[in-house]
């Protein structure tokens, strides 16, 4: 007979079950997949060596738990993911309202119906996904919302007096039990709720409106909280937090190919977008770059972070970009193009919280400047760099480039070219396709035309060129050339 077939107490008993708690299901089933090598936290990256660890420790420890860190963090993921760790189905009273244990029952209603019933007592198995609770803390939460309050509703339906313990209506954490609770930006929540919590915690007893009741309920709690709340919004109470067990620090991801791996599984693109557009190796990175730039930029907010939802959504729109493009210049395919990543600058300006400094550039200048030292940060992987001082008599390789610009009218790359117009346009300058040629001779010929705009865009960014935007798209210049031939 399988497990969920059991449906009277009586059987169940015969069936041997054992009654364990939340906690040590949890590090028991760790265990078991520790020692199978399976992976614990899939889809989470960038943990493997930090976070994921500490977290293990955490849940053999048996401890309630606080993930601390910026936002975008993965923070909330790994809460969810804990659910993995427990059993299929655990069995319940049927009927109960805060999940009872039917070989260790809490509940009035649970007790009663046991005496009345015994073995013949029905029990109902509840799946993991369902033991899963979430409540984000805000500020109008209350503690009837967490612990429970008196129904006045129950107390005259069911004719009882206040003094009566059925009249009370449990709240989200005694339902919860024998669950994994998690309450996310804990700082938020007053300091008078998270007062209340003191006793579950630790004593495992609750209190509702004068009646104590001794309901050792079985949780796992699971906080999350930003550094920056601390100090703008709120704090955790000093009390609550000597009684979590492990506070573990989450951080961003350390280098681009991993910051690649979260976009690539995060992002929401449709089948058909994927087919039409091709994004090149140099173009993801870059996207990543971005990210990395901004968080070390001097006029974005250090304290706020700057979400891995920041390269998710810049890249939905970079693809979005290209296909706007190729929808109407009527191509059924394209490649996506520096000058798309124009496109990419609302995703970060509703992503990034800024400094004074900041504020007076103002949100899309900041967004170009990161996408420029993005260009300059990633430009010596392909190029001979560039040095910021120089003789002005020192030959450098893009001599012959620059005088083609210095000689010429300029080179104009618009929004709406087709593919063939944009490659002819960039296999117009006989020195770009020389130096690309010369220093990347074994680079993919589909991502040919994305570094050849790298070049010019980085030639830009170490102002050797300047770039004009207009209405139709971009305008490459010598950097003093117009201005002598005026002259």
């Amino acid at each position: 007979m399988k497990q969920t077939e059991i449906k009277t107490l009586g059987a169940l008993k015969a069936s041997g079950y054992h009654t364990k708690s939340i906690k040590d299901e949890l590090r028991d089933n760790l265990r078991e997949k520790i020692c199978k090598g399976e992976s614990t936290f899939q889809g989470v990256w960038g943990y493997e060596n930090s976070v994921i660890p500490e977290l293990e420790r955490a849940i053999l420890s048996r401890h309630n738990i606080n993930l601390l860190g910026l936002r975008g963090q993965a923070k909330t993921r790994l809460a969810r993911l804990m659910v993995n760790l427990l059993d299929a189905h655990i069995p319940i009273v049927e009927g109960s309202e805060i999940n009872d244990d039917p070989l260790a029952p809490m509940s009035r209603y649970a007790k009663e119906l046991i005496k009345e019933k015994g073995d013949d007592t029905p029990i109902a198995w509840l799946p993991r996904e369902e033991r899963f609770y979430e409540k984000l803390a805000t500020p109008d939460v209350t503690v009837a919302d967490l612990i429970g309050d008196v129904d006045p509703i129950k107390a005259a339906n069911l004719k009882l007096s206040y003094a009566d313990d059925r009249v009370i209506h449990f709240g989200m954490i005694p339902r919860a039990n024998r669950c994994i609770f998690v309450i996310n930006e804990l700082p938020d929540l007053q300091s008078r709720i998270q007062v209340s919590l003191f006793n579950i915690l630790e004593e495992g007893d609750i209190q509702i409106r004068g009646f104590k009741l001794r309901l050792p309920l079985d949780l796992q709690f699971v906080f999350t909280a930003n550094p920056e709340d601390y100090t703008n919004r709120g704090s955790i109470v000093t009390p609550l937090k000597d009684r979590i067990g492990s506070q573990i620090l989450t951080h961003y991801p350390d280098d681009v190919e991993t910051a690649r791996k979260i976009t690539d599984q995060e992002a929401h693109l449709e089948e058909r977008q994927l087919d039409a557009v091709y994004v090149p190796d140099v173009a993801k990175d870059l996207l990543e770059q971005i990210s990395f730039e901004a968080r070390n930029s001097e006029y974005v907010d250090a304290k706020s972070g700057v979400s891995a939802r920041t390269s998710i959504t810049a890249f939905e729109n970079l693809l979005s970009t290209a296909e706007r493009r190729a929808l109407l210049t009527g191509a059924e395919h394209t490649s996506v193009r520096l000058s798309d990543f124009l496109g990419v600058i609302p995703s970060i300006t509703g992503k990034i919280e800024l400094v004074y400094e900041g504020e007076q550039e103002g949100a899309d200048a900041v967004a170009a400047i990161l996408i420029d030292e993005a260009i300059k940060t990633m430009f010596p992987n392909f190029f001979p760099k560039i040095k910021k001082l120089e003789r002005k008599d020192a030959e450098t390789p893009y001599d012959e480039l620059l005088s083609w610009f210095f000689q010429g009218e300029g080179f104009e790359l618009l929004d709406d070219f087709t593919d063939e117009e944009y490659k002819r346009a960039l296999d117009g300058i006989p020195e770009l396709n020389r130096l690309v040629k010369e220093h990347q001779p074994d680079f993919p010929e589909a991502d040919m035309y994305l570094l050849k705009e790298l070049l010019l865009w980085g030639l830009v960014s170490f102002n050797k060129l300047s770039k004009h935007r207009f209405a139709e798209g971009y305008q490459f210049k010598d950097l003093y050339g117009s201005y002598i031939s005026g002259l």
